[in-house]
């Protein structure tokens, strides 16, 4: 049996527990760190963001606006953005020779638009740093014993750690481990996905985006507006992934079965697109409605939102079947039936129960000398790079404070 002491270990080998590795290391040269990752491979899901480019982080740069884009998480995550936020992340990059660039809607990539340049860059400082990477590594327990995290791997080998990170993702182990050591696991669910319709009337529609609409969960207060595309199963785009993510909880109860309604004019009343249509009337009777297109609604999408009338002579409407045309552009509702969630970039809600760790210092208040970074914490971010802003900032903190932090957890 393989028996060895080390300062601080590191299990995760993604962005939260790469960065922390980086962070202590880079505080405390003389540090003993070692990362333990159970696959083949670091930063599995820093190569496939942003379908490869990696959305580093988002041009957000004032806490409390940074914290909006957190369903979970945004009261907790306040402090620790005063701290280090989406500038300190730029400024990280830029340091060590990555620049990044800003989109129109606001999320950041690398100029080269390839994950591979910030894989390249975190692996290449935490050589040159010495951080020790073990890879495959099979965990069996972790047990807390006189102060120390004594982690005990499937093969009989033993490792002793003063300090110890689980920056574990949503994996069940993890969340089984920080159970062991005292946590409470808040239910991991679904996050970021896509709404499945069956029998989408829309289907036909199939690769058409709208730049602004409202999208809203029937019977509740949730709605987003932003960006939607009109998929071959039903809903995507950033308006429907935000609104998922808010609605997380909700849909997880609900079996991801609920009435989803559509505000295809989200900057008009009814009452406005009623009288446009009235005016439109009395000044062009004979025109088709359909030819017209008031609002400027893509054609094919405006050809089916009014299926429903016979004839589309503009003559041939009386007020009621212009309010039903207004009322359908600002509630048009569809059923979900289902989710669909990209596999590879998955992001949950759920994780260790937000009360029992010091945002201070992302220690734990339960056991001490235990940390927790990105995902594993009960915070999840809407997409554009947010998810990765918590996974720098949580694993910085707790880099930062590993060595000096030696008081009891508050």
């Amino acid at each position: 049996m393989i028996k060895s002491l080390k300062e601080f270990v590191t299990i995760g080998g993604g962005a939260a527990g790469v960065f922390a590795a980086l962070a202590a290391k880079e505080a405390y040269p003389a540090a003993n760190v070692v990362l333990l990752e159970k696959s083949a491979v670091l930063l599995s899901k820093v190569r496939v963001s942003g379908g490869g480019r990696c959305n580093v982080t988002h041009a957000c740069f004032e806490p409390r606006r940074l914290i909006h884009n957190y369903p979970r998480g945004s009261k907790e995550l306040l402090g620790p953005f005063h701290r280090f936020q989406p500038l300190d992340t730029i400024a990280w990059f830029e340091k060590r020779g990555v620049r990044l660039k800003t989109e129109a809607d606001g999320r950041m990539f690398p100029i080269t638009d390839s994950s591979q340049t910030i894989i390249d860059c975190l692996i290449g400082q935490a050589k040159t740093l010495g951080v020790e990477i073990r890879f495959k590594q099979k965990i069996d327990r972790i047990t807390f014993n006189d102060g120390k995290f004594n982690i005990f791997f499937v093969d009989g080998e033993e490792v002793h750690a003063s300090k110890l990170l689980l920056a574990t993702g949503s994996s069940p182990e993890g969340y089984q481990w920080a159970k062991n050591l005292g946590h409470t696991i808040q239910n991991p669910v679904p996050s970021l996905f896509t709404f499945n319709i069956p029998h989408f009337p829309l289907t036909h529609l199939s690769g058409i985006s709208l730049e602004s609409v409202t999208v809203k969960l029937e019977n509740t207060d949730l709605s987003q507006t932003g960006p939607l595309l009109i998929t071959h199963f039903g809903l995507s785009g950033p308006a429907v992934l935000k609104l998922s993510a808010f609605g997380a909880r909700y849909l997880h109860s609900w079996g991801y079965k609920s009435a989803v309604s559509i505000n295809w004019l989200p900057s008009h009343s009814e009452e406005q697109l009623f009288q446009t249509l009235r005016i439109l009337k009395q000044h062009q009777p004979a025109q088709s409605l359909r030819t017209a297109n008031p609002f400027r609604l893509p054609k094919n999408l405006w050809n089916a939102l009014l299926d429903f009338a016979k004839d589309d002579k503009l003559i041939s409407f009386t007020d009621k079947d212009l309010r039903k045309v207004a009322q359908k552009l600002k509630h048009d509702v569809y059923q979900i039936d289902g989710k669909t969630t990209h596999k590879e970039e998955f992001v949950t809600c759920g994780g260790i129960s937000l009360h029992e760790v010091d945002f201070k210092t992302l220690q734990s208040k339960i056991c001490p000398g235990l940390y927790f970074a990105g995902e594993i914490l009960d915070i999840d971010g809407v997409t554009g790079g947010f998810n990765f802003q918590n996974a720098w900032t949580t694993g910085y903190l707790v880099g930062k404070h590993a060595y000096n932090d030696d008081s009891s957890p508050t």
